[in-house]
C-alpha cells in the first residue's frame, strides 16, 4: 500500500472533527490536493459546489485567500438544519466570514450570472446527481459550472470513482445498496473525463489521487455514519480491498 504524501497543513490533525464536517474520503488532505492541482490565487472567486458543512471552503479561504461562495442544496442529517447555516457557523469559527458567503442552492440551479467566477470546485457531490438523474442530470451540472466560469476559468472535480476494471462478483451485493448505490454513483476516470469534455471544457489533467485507498480508510475509521453503520460503507471497503473503489480527479478549463 502507497504511504500518504505529505501534507503541509497537518495542524488540522482532529480528522473526527474533520470528517463530522466533511462528507466522502480525503477531508482536508483532498482540499489541499485539488486546491495545489487547480492553481488557486488569493484574491480568486471561488464557487464550492456540494460544501457541504463547509469547513473544506473554509479551509481553501484560510489556506489560499480566495474568496468563496459554498453552495449545498440539502439539510444536515445530524441536525436537520440547512448546510448553508453550517457554513457561517465555520466561517466564524475560522476566522474566515469576510472570505465565505453560503448560499442553500445546487447545481444546474445556481441562479448566478454568466462568468461569475474564476474557480469551481466540487468534491464528493456531483456523483450523488448521477445516481438520482442519471448521466444527463450530471451533464446539465457540469454545464452550469462552465457557464458560470469566466473564460479562462478551471473547474477542479475531485470524485469517488472506481477503477477501470470489471466489478468484483463478491463485491457487486455491497455496492449495490443504499439510496446512493455506488455501483450507480461512481464512474471510471475516462468516463468521467468524457462528461466533462462533453459538458465544454479543456482537460488539463486528471488522474486517480495517488493516495485515493489511504483517503478511503481513514473516511471508513473517521466519519461519524460509518462509526453508526460498521456493516454499510467500512464493510463494503473492507470486501473491495482496493479492487475497484478508488478516487479521481479531472481539472479542467474553460476555453477563452
Amino acid at each position: 500500500m502507497t504511504q500518504p504524501t505529505p501534507f503541509p497543513t497537518d495542524r488540522h490533525l482532529d480528522l473526527d472533527e474533520v470528517y463530522a464536517q466533511c462528507s466522502g474520503p480525503g477531508g482536508l488532505r483532498l482540499s489541499e490536493f485539488m486546491a495545489r492541482k487547480m492553481g488557486l490565487t488569493p484574491g480568486s472567486r471561488l464557487l464550492d459546489i456540494g460544501c457541504n458543512r463547509g469547513v473544506q471552503t473554509c479551509f481553501l479561504a484560510q489556506e489560499f485567500g480566495v474568496k468563496a461562495m459554498a453552495l449545498d442544496p440539502w439539510h444536515d442529517r445530524m441536525q436537520g438544519d440547512p448546510m448553508a447555516e453550517h457554513v457561517r457557523r465555520n466561517a466564524e469559527a475560522w476566522g474566515v466570514s469576510h472570505l465565505v458567503l453560503a448560499q442553500k442552492a445546487g447545481v444546474p440551479d445556481t441562479g448566478f450570472a454568466s462568468e461569475s467566477f474564476d474557480f469551481a470546485y466540487s468534491t464528493t457531490a456531483l456523483e450523488m446527481v448521477r445516481g438520482l438523474e442519471g448521466e444527463q442530470g450530471y451533464l446539465a451540472c457540469l454545464k452550469e459550472i462552465l457557464r458560470v466560469l469566466r473564460p479562462g476559468g478551471v473547474f477542479g472535480l475531485g470524485e469517488p470513482m472506481h477503477l477501470d476494471v470489471p466489478l468484483p462478483l463478491d463485491l457487486e451485493p455491497y455496492v449495490s445498496q443504499g439510496d446512493f448505490p455506488w455501483k450507480e454513483c461512481f464512474r471510471d476516470l475516462r468516463s468521467t473525463v468524457n462528461d466533462v469534455e462533453r459538458a465544454g471544457f479543456a482537460i488539463i489533467e486528471a488522474d486517480y489521487a495517488p493516495d485515493a485507498w489511504s483517503w478511503w480508510m481513514e473516511y471508513a475509521a473517521h466519519d461519524p455514519f460509518c462509526k453508526q453503520t460498521p456493516d454499510g460503507d467500512p464493510l463494503t471497503l473492507k470486501v473491495d480491498n482496493g479492487r475497484w473503489t478508488s478516487f479521481g480527479y479531472v481539472i479542467a478549463r474553460k476555453p477563452e
